[in-house]
């Protein structure tokens, strides 16, 4: 199992940058590929973006892309998600999320924080 401590959320203004940040904890990382979720006030939870835990590339949904960048360290076991040029349609609370490799379902998840952009 996967744990996660997200941190670093906040209110920010239009046109502005945030970085959130998910401290990893649990065994056998190298099995899992970690993402960005959100969830806007009266919408379904969505997908931001995903990176393997010990290598390849980040992919991300086109609503966030060129805009928000995810990246892992895996020696400070962080998990972060850098946002610019933010909208308010970016409002929303956001989760970190694990499946294992080649599965299909985010098994584990943070408790979610919330990011609130103003217009």
């Amino acid at each position: 199992q996967v744990q996660f401590k997200e941190s670093g959320g906040g209110l920010v203004q239009v046109g502005g940058s945030l970085r959130l940040s998910c401290t990893v904890s649990g065994g056998a990382l190298y099995t899992r590929t970690m993402a960005w979720f959100r969830q806007a006030p009266g919408k379904e939870r969505e997908f931001v973006g995903s990176i393997p835990w010990s290598y390849g590339s980040a992919e991300y949904t086109p609503a966030v892309k060129g805009r928000f960048t995810i990246s892992r360290d895996s020696t400070l076991r962080t998990l972060d998600l850098q946002m610019n040029s933010l909208k308010p349609e970016d409002t929303a609370v956001y989760y970190c999320a694990s499946r294992i490799v080649n599965t299909h379902d985010y098994i584990d998840w943070g408790q979610g924080i919330q990011v609130t952009v103003s217009s």
